[in-house]
């Protein structure tokens, strides 16, 4: 049976022709609708990095402003530490016209100061010995980390240079047995050098002594105007 297709062949055409068009109208929405999600997608992490960006800037900023402030509290810490080491200087423990008294009060017979030099400084710190066992160095961290903390005005030291000449040795070394066993403000009296010296074609002996004041010494006043009174009579 012989089939008849009575549609134009223009009618198919352009109902093709629509169908075509559609179909790229389609394809244009869908890869317009991706490039849109796409473009979303990348506001969205911009917007985010942006955020992580300010969060980060913010955190530098007060990481600055704490390095700052840390600086200035250590510069205030030094400052503070001069000023107590200088005040511990000037309040002595025993005044120096006092410790004078004293060294002049212990004078055996024809013997003269010529010098005397008072310093305070830090102790000396011993050496620590190397310690390679890893058990025998975390010993040594918590035997360090025990230790209570001393301030630096308590570690500090008064040392004494005296220098005088005196007509032999014998007298030297009386002055120094008096000056260990009087009035109890000197400690460690030594003998760095005694040596001959003439004075006007008379033979001295010039002798240099080093001397520590006692650390746990507390005069009071009683005692400290004994020592005066008993200058003032050895002067006169």
């Amino acid at each position: 049976m012989l089939n008849i297709n009575f549609v134009p062949d223009d009618y198919i055409q352009s109902g093709e022709c629509r169908r075509t068009n559609l179909m790229y109208l389609v394809l244009f929405a869908v890869v317009m609708a991706a490039l849109g999600g796409v473009f979303m997608t990348i506001k969205v992490r911009q917007g985010a990095l942006s955020a992580k960006e300010k969060l980060v800037n913010a955190k530098m900023a007060r990481a600055k402003e704490a390095i700052k402030q840390f600086e200035e509290l250590q510069t205030k810490r030094k400052v503070m530490i001069k000023t107590a080491l200088t005040t511990a200087e000037l309040l002595e423990p025993v005044p120096r016209s006092v410790l004078l008294a004293s060294l002049t009060n212990n004078l055996p017979m024809g013997v003269s100061l010529l010098r005397l030099n008072v310093v305070q400084k830090g102790p000396k710190v011993a050496n620590r010995v190397a310690v390679t066992n890893k058990y025998e160095q975390a010993q040594a961290k918590k035997a360090i980390a025990a230790q209570p903390e001393v301030s630096q005005e308590r570690l500090l030291e008064t040392c004494i240079d005296i220098e005088g000449i005196a007509p032999s040795d014998l007298q030297v070394a009386a002055y120094i047995e008096q000056l260990s066993a009087s009035d109890g403000l000197l400690d460690n009296v030594a003998l760095v050098e005694s040596k001959e010296h003439e004075i006007e074609g008379t033979i001295f002996r010039q002798f240099k002594l080093t001397a520590m004041l006692r650390k746990d010494i507390h005069l009071t006043k009683e005692d400290i105007g004994g020592i005066r009174a008993k200058c003032e009579r050895a002067f006169y």
